[in-house]
């Protein structure tokens, strides 16, 4: 089946969402997600969206946080328009529902503002600890209340429609690439169908499934960003994986975040032994970046061979905690755990991709009319490494600016027509060997987080590339002869965003934020101030 709309929009999380919203106003608006509307990395944000919005603040101080955290790779124009469109942007979500924590009567300002690692300054606006949850309702309400914005769940995109892929077919002339939708898998009825589009939005959020222990959930396989690989979009900086230092550590808890904002509100960091020591590491000691609390609490796991380190909170007062932290406090108590008596046992875990599809000011790709929001592209902000709670900001200016980008553009139906073949399955049959996907699927995050992970070394490095080669051979090779299934298109993704993760930190000569490798332990200005760009034509740093 055709499915023709003015925007494709893959992803419903706070990027696409708000991004669709906005694009409601020129046209129709198609969103494609793979799992119910409301599952996204967004809906599991317990920390908040940071902006300028204390009188003591100022965007001066917001913008030094942002590039003092990003290691000397932030883009300083796109740090500065990000935080000074931010306050304009968060007053949108106010405006479509969002309701954010206020401030206590007689506070200086009007919404409790949290800080987090990095943050020279209160300016986390959250919903208690369960910002993105509240963020998520707030949107899908006003985007089912919009008769011009229909929602496929249960769908998932299986790859890009392009003007070079058809002429590939055999059925364009040679032109600049564009893309003129995606085929799109509809999980339930194992059918695929063909959506075509003026505009396609990549929305998909990020990779943490790629690695064995993740706070994501288990839709963040790096759809997009495979996608758009393989389409022949720019990929950049996807070395710059950020480990969140503060995974609850539970044999029965899968993937449960404990917040920055633990931290930002006094929690401590210790060992078992009740002793702290991220003042060895930083003059902020628990309050620092998270790439410094990440590799810190790294080196004193491998030296004292402990399972966990231990997050502190139990010192502030209980009414406090069980108001400012209710989800958290409930969570852990469902496994014994009460974070007003005793500490969190905690370890870090994948959480966050720097890089992505690289887009310019206004979210646009190297490819015409395809865009890409949120932590799926790569814009520059956050360098090589993220301040905390800048995503969902960076995620609402940029979806501002890909509309207004996109309403300047004029539409495709003036132009002739282009025939888009329907999809087709060549001779595949159904599989009777999916113990291979699963197999597979163990080894990519198996791989990564042994030899990817928080440290790294140009043997481990190499390591991972043969290996992940292999997987990627066996994978394409299962792909072309078997029916597709949701379990497969992962597969395919996650080992595909695993060769762009293992490329980039190859090509990296030196240890910069996230990205530490103990052969080139110094951070090198020199040399490596620059992006690591790869396609399917190129890998170079960027200028070359």
């Amino acid at each position: 089946m055709e499915i023709k709309t003015d925007f494709l929009v893959l992803g419903s999380g706070i990027a696409g969402l708000s991004f669709a919203i906005r694009a409601a106003e020129l046209g129709t608006v198609a969103i494609v997600t793979k799992k119910e509307k409301s599952e996204s990395n967004t809906n599991y944000a317990q920390g908040g969206i940071a902006a300028v919005y204390d009188s003591q603040d100022r965007f001066e101080y917001h913008i030094r946080d942002t590039l003092i955290c990003g290691a000397g790779l932030c883009k300083k124009d796109v740090v500065e328009f990000v935080v000074r469109e931010g306050p304009q942007r968060v007053q949108e979500l106010v405006d479509w529902g969002v309701d954010f924590t206020r401030a206590a009567p007689g506070s200086s300002t009007l919404y409790d503002l949290g800080r987090e690692g990095g943050h020279s300054m209160r300016r986390v606006l959250h919903a208690k600890d369960l910002t993105g949850s509240e963020i998520e309702r707030a949107l899908n309400e006003k985007a089912s209340s919009n008769s011009n914005i229909q929602v496929y769940e249960n769908h998932l995109a299986v790859d890009l429609i392009t003007m070079s892929s058809l002429m590939e077919m055999g059925k364009e002339e040679s032109s600049p690439d564009r893309c003129l939708g995606a085929y799109v898998l509809d999980i339930n009825n194992s059918q695929v169908h063909t959506f075509v589009a003026e505009y396609v939005v990549l929305a998909t959020g990020g990779a943490g499934k790629v690695y064995l222990i993740t706070t994501n959930p288990d839709i963040a396989t790096a759809d997009g960003i495979a996608m758009a690989y393989r389409a022949g979009a720019r990929i950049a900086n996807m070395e710059f994986i950020q480990f969140h230092p503060t995974c609850l550590y539970h044999p029965d808890a899968k993937s449960f975040l404990i917040s920055e904002a633990v931290r930002g509100e006094g929690g401590i960091l210790k060992l078992k032994s009740g002793d702290t020591f991220m003042e060895k590491y930083h003059s902020m000691q628990s309050l620092a970046p998270r790439d410094v609390v990440a590799k810190a609490i790294d080196n004193e796991l491998k030296k004292s061979g402990d399972d966990f380190v231990l997050l502190d909170i139990s010192h502030k007062d209980r009414e406090f905690i069980l108001n400012r932290f209710p989800n958290i406090y409930h969570k852990c108590l469902e496994f014994g755990i009460d974070m007003t008596r005793e500490a969190i046992p905690v370890v870090p875990a994948a959480h966050y991709l720097c890089g992505g599809v690289e887009v310019n000011h206004h979210g646009e790709t190297s490819i015409d009319r395809l865009f890409a929001l949120g932590e799926v592209s790569c814009t520059g902000l956050h360098g090589a490494n993220r301040l905390a709670s800048n995503s969902l900001l960076e995620a609402v200016v940029y979806a501002h600016r890909a509309f207004m980008r996109a309403s300047e553009l004029p539409r495709r139906y003036r132009e002739a027509p282009v025939s888009i073949p329907s999809w087709g399955q060549r001779r595949a049959i159904e599989s009777d060997e999916s113990v291979v996907v699963s197999h597979n699927w163990d080894e990519v995050r198996r791989c990564m987080w042994n030899y990817v992970g928080i440290v790294r070394s140009n043997k481990r490095l190499d390591r991972a590339a043969r290996r992940i080669d292999l997987i990627n051979r066996e994978i394409d090779e299962y792909y072309q002869k078997f029916l597709i299934t949701k379990d497969l298109i992962e597969l395919r993704n996650i080992a595909t965003a695993a060769m762009l993760i293992v490329q980039c930190a190859k090509m990296r000569k030196e240890s910069r934020g996230l990205h530490y490798n103990i052969d080139y332990p110094e951070r090198d200005d020199k040399n490596w101030q620059t992006d690591t760009c790869i396609s399917k034509r190129m890998i170079c740093r960027q200028g070359e």
